[in-house]
């Protein structure tokens, strides 16, 4: 089985653990990134991410000879995608990676391979991809076409949690949707090869969709709690007793609010959903603009809490989006401290362990400094936790003294 070996194109936070996650079955994995310095780092064994056990599995499946990374795309029993899908002006999906990844597989292509889109994408894009190859290689046969077709198409999304992902890659139920039955039933042989969880078999604009209804069901609970936050806020009441208290009603379960919503999921997912169908999904834009809206209310506490004071230091402790990863994308921490950096005579010291520099966006504005918490805690005049990192929980109430902090996690509730 699978003698060609599998294809995944893009090795960002998805793509490489399911190299690994693969290749652990001893089977030959190419991972395909556009980034030559992605891919001199993984043939050396390294991940060029963080996340918890990846170093490992990576190490050890280039040493095994079942993982090595190329710029080129190879031929192969199965082709993976794993792109970006952002979105664009007016929160339109952004399909052009996925395009991209399209062309980069079409010249490979000789009939009885087995397609899988894994980036979350708008209701359609699977099949847009068969429409797409056949464009690209009229002499075969595509799912929209034909339902015996010469190369099968599916989508399976991923489900995994950052801080988790090399257990729930393995652990976690997967949905597969094929284009065909018989696209559905080829893709899911791959994943029962490395998932311990049940393999749920569907069509892929259903598969399409649950993973959109997943992160827009996650983004209407922040926001719930995020305004609770701006309710509270303005009443003098602690919402996290609020919340707490309320929680223990048998019936609910609030989530905790933040600084806004990240990463490249429930922030961009569910305005696929909008994208699609704009007057049936009031309830999804609504929660989306709440917390889009969340950091600028955090900035304007830290706008208060300096008030009076001349050539304030504000320590911004986290940039990423969530605890205890490197990955900044769509990150809320990140909004606040540019916006933060755009207060005349404010100094901001940003504090993120685990990257080694400032992203380009911060690192041009000179009033932005990457500090350590200990720097940090020493300089600043209000300190502002945005990311409850592991390495945060260890410094102590005491230690921020009667300086003004801002606290949107918690940690010090």
């Amino acid at each position: 089985m699978y003698e060609q070996g599998i294809a995944v194109i893009g090795l960002g936070y998805i793509g490489l653990p399911t190299c690994a996650a693969i290749a652990a079955h001893r089977i030959g994995v190419v991972g395909v990134d556009v980034n030559p310095r992605t891919v001199d780092a993984i043939n050396r064994g390294e991940a060029p991410i963080v996340e918890p056990d990846l170093d490992q599995a990576v190490e050890g499946a280039v040493a095994s000879g079942f993982l090595r990374a190329s710029t080129e795309v190879p031929e192969a029993d199965v082709f993976l995608l794993a792109v970006p899908t952002p979105f664009a002006d007016g929160h339109k999906p952004d399909l052009s990676f996925v395009e991209a990844a399209t062309h980069s597989i079409a010249p490979r292509l000789r009939g009885g391979e087995v397609v899988i889109l894994e980036s979350t994408s708008p209701p359609g894009t699977t099949r847009r991809i068969s429409e797409w190859l056949s464009e690209l290689r009229p002499d075969l046969t595509f799912p929209h076409q034909s339902d015996t077709p010469d190369v099968h198409l599916a989508h399976c999304p991923e489900r995994v949690l950052p801080g988790r992902i090399m257990i729930e890659i393995v652990a976690n139920d997967r949905v597969v949707g094929g284009l065909t039955p018989s696209c559905a039933e080829a893709a899911a042989e791959l994943y029962r090869v490395f998932c311990k969880g049940e393999i749920v078999l569907t069509d892929a604009t259903t598969a399409e969709m649950v993973k959109l209804t997943e992160n827009a069901f996650r983004d209407v609970n922040i926001a719930f709690a995020n305004e609770l936050a701006n309710v509270c806020g303005v009443l003098d009441l602690n919402v996290w007793e609020v919340i707490s208290h309320a929680n223990r009603h048998p019936r609910v379960n609030i989530l905790s609010p933040g600084p806004g919503v990240g990463g490249h999921c429930i922030a961009v997912d569910p305005w696929f959903i909008v994208a699609a169908a704009p007057d049936q999904s009031k309830l999804i834009q609504t929660a989306r603009s709440i917390n889009d809206d969340r950091p600028m209310a955090v900035v304007q506490n830290v706008i208060d809490a300096t008030s009076g004071l001349a050539a304030p230091v504000v320590a911004c402790l986290g940039l990423a989006f969530k605890a205890d990863i490197d990955d900044l994308r769509e990150s809320p921490a990140r909004q606040v401290v540019k916006s933060l950096a755009q207060v005349e005579g404010l100094q901001v010291l940003a504090v993120e362990p685990h990257v080694e520099e400032l992203p380009d966006d911060l690192a041009a504005l000179e009033n932005v400094e990457l500090s350590s918490a200990e720097s940090a805690l020493e300089r600043a005049d209000v300190v502002v936790l945005l990311v409850d990192h592991t390495s945060f929980r260890s410094i102590p109430a005491s230690a921020l003294g009667n300086r003004p902090v801002i606290d949107t996690r918690g940690l010090w509730r």
